[in-house]
């Protein structure tokens, strides 16, 4: 089975195209051998600089603003195009490939372009960069709720237009209830995305902890980076677990 010949060419392709990709990106391990550098540079890590950690914390708040408040508004705006995203619900054709198109359009631009323009043209602070992760948001939830919308089982909204319900509650009350545990999953992992993204907009002047990871990298403050680390670590864990929490709960 393995030596067919679509099998080899396939192999073949994988085994050049990862070699090319490896040439292009300088990919030596051999790099490595010399961990004397490293292992300098985090021991100026510990201990950690715990005398910061109040003001830590209140931009750790501002991040979890931020990444909680763009993920919520970019599903609220989300549900209602990937209903018009969908196949099966699209009230026209022509409606469902101009979404569809508009969804891959702000999907393609990533947070950080949105932020640079953002903060360029509002000013610096927490609020274009939460902007920034809810257009992001918008159209990568639209596209995963427009698919999961077209997974659904027609057999819940054939019912009930069959008994005279309109065609736009037949869908909402028959299919958001068959995808709801799966958009809370996939909100809850764009939210933990999120908290990632906001450090990175941080960098550009978005505020939070990441702004605050910016300025003690600058700094040489490495005692302060590694606190800084380990809060934005906990954040992540915490909203995974009441993530699974809710869906758990919900399903």
């Amino acid at each position: 089975m393995w030596f067919k010949r679509k099998n080899i060419i396939s192999i073949s392709l994988l085994v050049f195209f990862l070699f090319f990709s490896a040439k292009l990106t300088e990919f030596d391990l051999s790099k490595f051998k010399d961990f004397q550098n490293m292992i300098d540079f985090l021991s100026q890590w510990f201990p950690m600089d715990y005398s910061k950690l109040p003001h830590m914390l209140q931009d750790s708040l501002e991040t979890l603003a931020m990444a909680f408040l763009g993920s919520f508004l970019g599903l609220l705006i989300a549900l209602p195009i990937s209903f018009i995203a969908a196949r099966n619900t699209a009230p026209s054709s022509y409606l469902y490939y101009f979404s569809r198109v508009a969804l891959s359009f702000i999907r393609s631009i990533p947070e950080i372009v949105f932020g640079l323009i953002l903060l360029t043209a509002i000013g610096l602070g927490p609020f274009p960069a939460t902007l920034a992760i809810m257009f992001h948001n918008v159209g990568v939830l639209g596209k995963l709720i427009s698919e999961l919308i077209e997974a659904t089982d027609p057999g819940p909204q054939e019912a009930m237009k069959a008994v005279g319900a309109k065609s736009g509650f037949a869908n909402l009350f028959g299919i958001l209830p068959q995808i709801w545990p799966n958009v809370l999953s996939h909100y809850f992992y764009r939210f933990e995305v999120a908290i990632r993204t906001s450090l990175i907009l941080g960098f550009i002047g978005g505020g939070g902890i990441g702004q605050r990871l910016f300025n003690d990298f600058k700094t040489f403050q490495y005692s302060s980076v590694a606190l800084d680390v380990l809060i934005v670590m906990v954040i992540v864990i915490i909203v995974d677990i009441v993530g699974s929490k809710v869906r758990n709960n919900v399903i």
